[in-house]
């Protein structure tokens, strides 16, 4: 096993984050806190205990957003990028500046796209942070 996620998460993008906000709260009922500052605010709420959904500012692409997301609790992002690209995998977004953390993504062999995320004070390798 390459890794174990601690939980998943459906990272929406949405143009309007208090449209999006009022939207789920009105249909579904869900409570959002607000995390981050100024432009890199987004909104946040846990389903279940490894189960939660994001909402970013962004421009919605069909086929791109939402984006299931696995979260890497203890960190370790790059190894597990380079892992899945030694596997064969097409990242199409190396890790880079997430909300709160690093963030990438990659397909699936169906072509699926599929992102991975880990919060700021984790190391982005897990074999170095052990040496």
């Amino acid at each position: 096993m390459l890794f174990k996620p601690s939980e998943a998460c459906l990272v929406y993008h949405s143009a309007d984050l208090e449209r999006s906000a009022r939207f789920y709260t009105d249909v579904f009922g869900i409570g959002f806190e607000r995390r981050g500052e100024g432009r890199g605010q987004f909104l946040f709420a846990r389903l279940s205990a490894d189960f939660s959904i994001s909402i970013v500012p962004g421009q919605p692409q069909p086929g791109t957003s939402p984006l299931v997301t696995f979260t890497l609790a203890e960190g370790g992002i790059a190894d597990v990028v380079a892992a899945l690209a030694e596997r064969g995998a097409t990242i199409v977004s190396p890790v880079s500046d997430a909300p709160d953390g690093k963030g990438a993504a990659f397909l699936d062999p169906d072509g699926h796209p599929l992102g991975l995320y880990q919060p700021a004070d984790k190391p982005l390798s897990r074999m170095e942070a052990v040496k």
